[in-house]
């Protein structure tokens, strides 16, 4: 860049709104609250906490969380429409600092087969709702739908209608992943060439993975002049998710000396904010993702080896303490006290009453009897089932298999429900956790079908912590279930008591899509 005077880029999260439209990544709202929370020790300057009209719980959340939440702007998302924007400005109503973000479709394609509209129609549609969003909040986004794919024309037309209007932010969303670096920050040029009162508002970018390059094209647009990213943690959201939160902020902090840009992200909160999105979602980070990836930091070629020995910056253009990475993550063993536990779970980017305090500090107790040596993995992965766990609900007593090769296995499983007496049934399967499922639903009376199973480990060595992932579908929703263990049998049959509880809590995700969004 040819500018020599950094600039601060506004970093606008919409991981509870776009990363949550991810299959199975719904969160109850005591989950959002804490992701919110998060979010605002992480630096984030625009929380996008929700689309009001999409549910009833999406109203709640964006209303609670702006009502209670400091330290950031929170937004709630509407289309183009009286009712959205009515509803929206009901949610934020009150609350100290509060975006509305509209959005209507631009694209030739969007205007023919989705909304019938012409250009006229579209521009006086913009119009109306920026100005009816104004009046309910000062601070205002607007975003062309489908921007990438628009004419040149006719985005400068509608960009300019809309900041005329009153829009104080105007966002241009590669609603589908289509853009190239090139392309979109030749977008984003035009824009600033050809539009004579974009100075008179903020320039965003919201770009897809579809192709793999949200991230290069958050950049690009950057470079053009782009003064916000709207992003996610872990990259979550629509199909191959969004531009991802931590790449596109380090990428910025490393290479400060081609971008002369920057932000207010608290780095080291990077990693336990990934862990904590990844734990309440159920999505979980893959090894080599960029920043936040296990393998992030990892070295096992010898050449690197070498290097890294006598030189870190050889092999590692940064420095895993910056992101949040531990030097090392032994720190915890039975004879620690509450207090070094809840000073370990804060520093994971975890916010514990006293009560779920108290929960963890009892499984951590257990664990530490069953290991030696407790790491950060396992820590998140007591912390986190607690979090899933539902009160007043079936509970894992214990199990018995007898099985041999060759021969269908038999499985006893007792459970307890609150208060009651322990239930006991034996059932046979085709498997070990095939029979322990049949058990569980003939105990508890709910049938529901297995949609997805996972089992990994929490951290390194023989006696690590499994972590088990169920998602079941039953009625037409999706719930999710997490269990944790060193006995693998047993984390999955947790996993899949504390999904029957969901159930039996109606704490799901409908498999309906929710209304059309950017």
């Amino acid at each position: 860049m040819s500018t020599t005077e950094a600039r601060r880029i506004i970093i606008f999260d919409t991981t509870l709104r776009d990363g949550e439209q991810s299959p199975g990544c719904s969160m109850n709202l005591d989950e959002k609250l804490e992701v919110a929370q998060a979010l605002v020790d992480l630096g984030v300057d625009v929380i996008e906490a929700g689309f009001p009209i999409a549910s009833p719980g999406d109203f709640e959340s964006v209303r609670r969380i702006s009502h209670t939440v400091r330290g950031a702007t929170i937004c709630g998302l509407a289309r183009c429409n009286e009712k959205d924007i009515d509803r929206a400005g009901e949610a934020l109503k009150g609350a100290p600092d509060t975006r509305i973000h509209v959005f209507l479709a631009t694209s030739a394609i969007h205007r023919e087969f989705k909304l019938r509209m012409g250009m006229d129609e579209i521009v006086e549609r913009a119009i109306a709702g920026v100005k009816r969003a104004r009046n309910l909040c000062d601070n205002i986004e607007f975003s062309p739908e489908d921007a990438a794919r628009t004419e040149p024309d006719f985005l400068c037309r509608v960009v300019e209608a809309a900041i005329a209007a009153g829009a104080t932010t105007v966002n241009i969303p590669d609603t589908v992943g289509y853009a190239t670096p090139a392309h979109y920050g030749g977008v984003i040029r035009n824009l600033r060439e050809r539009v004579p009162n974009i100075d008179k508002a903020v320039i965003s970018v919201h770009c897809h993975n579809d192709l793999g390059l949200a991230v290069a094209n958050s950049l690009s647009a950057i470079e053009a002049g782009a003064g916000q990213v709207e992003c996610t943690i872990n990259g979550l959201g629509e199909r191959a998710g969004n531009c991802s939160l931590e790449e596109v902020v380090m990428a910025l902090r490393t290479r400060h000396d081609y971008y002369q840009a920057s932000t207010r992200i608290n780095t080291p909160r990077l990693v336990p904010t990934s862990r904590l999105v990844s734990g309440i979602t159920g999505m979980v980070v893959q090894r080599n993702k960029a920043i936040v990836g296990r393998n992030a930091f990892a070295h096992e070629a010898g050449i690197h080896q070498d290097g890294m020995l006598k030189e870190r910056s050889t092999y590692e253009i940064m420095r895993p303490e910056d992101v949040g990475f531990t030097k090392t993550d032994l720190v915890l063993g039975k004879h620690s006290g509450r207090a070094a536990l809840a000073d370990r779970a804060t520093a994971l980017g975890y916010h514990l009453t006293p009560e779920h305090l108290d929960s963890v500090f009892e499984a951590f107790k257990k664990l530490a009897d069953k290991k030696k040596e407790i790491y950060d993995g396992d820590i998140a992965a007591l912390i986190e089932q607690r979090n899933a766990e539902v009160f007043d609900a079936w509970q894992f007593v214990g199990y018995e298999i007898k099985a041999s090769s060759g021969e269908s296995p038999t499985v006893t499983l007792t459970v307890r429900r609150g208060n009651e007496e322990q239930r006991q049934t034996e059932t046979y399967g085709d498997g070990p956790l095939d029979a322990l499922f049949h058990a569980i639903e003939t105990l508890t009376g709910i049938t529901a079908v297995l949609r997805d199973y996972r089992v990994q480990s929490a951290t390194r060595g023989k006696d690590a912590v499994a972590e088990a992932m169920v998602e079941l579908e039953y009625n037409g929703q999706l719930y999710r279930g997490r269990g944790t263990s060193t006995d693998t049998v047993e984390a999955s049959t947790c996993a899949q008591l504390n999904a029957i509880n969901r159930i039996a809590s109606g704490a799901g995700q409908p498999i309906a899509e929710r209304p059309d969004q950017l």
